[in-house]
């Protein structure tokens, strides 16, 4: 009889410790592949606009060329670098970027970091209370079709996932200043605040930028309301885009994880229909919900530029508005270029989230 032993070439060889180094490599490997597709990510949005804004002409002739003399044209192009070939400027901004250095604007010679500075906390503010709608009217909601699936309360709600979804934000924010504005007169046309508000706010030491943090700081109940009362309309417009995908997205997962082996067997042992829904079916069905959080987030960051300018919100969206008006390509130019790697970022931060949450998303 032969005895197998550990030094036998036919012996299994089962090493524990190197599966679990597997594993934490698995989860490194992801952390550092999705680091590193950071940047090819910026340098495709970045390249793009670049040579996009190039299409129309330079950005100094589309910007104030009526208002300069040939002579004087000329030589704003050539103080500026761009009557050199467009390769060389190409180079020369990527190596810009590379520094943080995003541009300087044209008609009122500003830093793009200092623009961001300034009224980035606005679009930030704006995005977060746009999420907080999208969740609350996304998760209940989806839940709540899941649970009449295939009756008409399920139907009602699918219709209301696709009008929202399918609606602009722009005619949104214009249905709901008609409603809430000028009809009921409930809410304020528009501004971020009142007059005596923003005021108060500016004189806040170290203030952040961001009203509804600045508002707390100072401790009074009116600021607070006042702010909050200027955030609930384009909160709802933007907010409301992202809510219908989410309800669409928790409908779908809880109806396929209602379906699964172990919610058939709580399902055989008396669990109510609602609480398979709720208890079993929910915490799976918001997993997809994490995974696409990030191009929600760049989805918003693109729709608060038309709900800022409805609402006369001052953030990075209105600012780039009146820079496209304004036929300032450099600053427009940076600004995408600013959102670009804003939505790089987070998009990374999410999948990271994700792959802590499900261990599948990893491998």
């Amino acid at each position: 009889m032969t005895v197998l032993n550990d030094t036998s070439p036919t012996a299994p060889s089962v090493s524990t410790p190197s599966r679990g180094r597997s594993h934490g490599g698995g989860l490194g490997r992801y952390v550092l592949i999705r680091f590193l597709l950071i940047f090819p990510t910026v340098f495709i949005l970045v390249s793009m606009v670049f040579f996009l804004m190039r299409v129309v002409g330079n950005p100094i002739t589309a910007a104030v060329g009526g208002r300069l003399t040939p002579s004087q044209l000329q030589e704003r192009l050539h103080a500026a670098g761009y009557d050199r070939p467009i390769i060389v400027q190409y180079g020369e901004y990527l190596g810009q970027l590379a520094r943080g250095d995003f541009g300087t604007t044209l008609t009122d010679h500003q830093k793009i970091s200092t623009i961001l500075l300034t009224y980035g906390g606005a679009t930030l503010e704006l995005v977060f209370y746009a999420l907080i709608v999208a969740l609350v009217i996304g998760i209940p909601l989806g839940m709540l079709a899941a649970y009449v699936r295939d009756r008409w309360p399920d139907v009602i709600l699918r219709v209301f996932a696709i009008f929202t979804y399918a609606t602009p934000v722009f005619f949104a924010g214009l249905l709901l200043k008609l409603v809430f504005s000028v009809w009921l007169g409930w809410l304020p046309l528009g501004g971020r605040a009142s007059t005596r508000v923003e005021l108060a706010l500016g004189s806040v030491p170290n203030a952040t930028g961001i009203y509804i943090i600045d508002g707390i700081r100072t401790g009074n109940s009116t600021i607070i309301l006042d702010v909050l009362a200027h955030a609930v309309m384009p909160a709802l417009a933007l907010g409301l885009i992202t809510g219908g995908i989410f309800l669409r997205l928790v409908r779908t997962n809880i109806i396929g994880t209602l379906g699964t082996d172990y919610v058939d067997a709580a399902r055989s042992r008396g669990v109510s229909e609602f609480n398979l829904v709720r208890k079993h079916a929910l915490k799976p069905a918001l997993i997809p919900i994490i995974t696409v959080m990030g191009l929600q987030i760049a989805m918003l960051l693109g729709g608060s530029v038309l709900t800022e300018t409805t609402f006369g919100w001052r953030g990075l969206g209105f600012e780039l508005q009146q820079y496209l008006s304004a036929r300032d390509f450099v600053a427009v130019q940076g600004i995408v270029a600013l959102l670009a790697v804003i939505v790089a970022v987070t998009n990374f931060i999410v999948d990271i989230i994700a792959a802590f949450i499900d261990p599948r998303v990893r491998y």
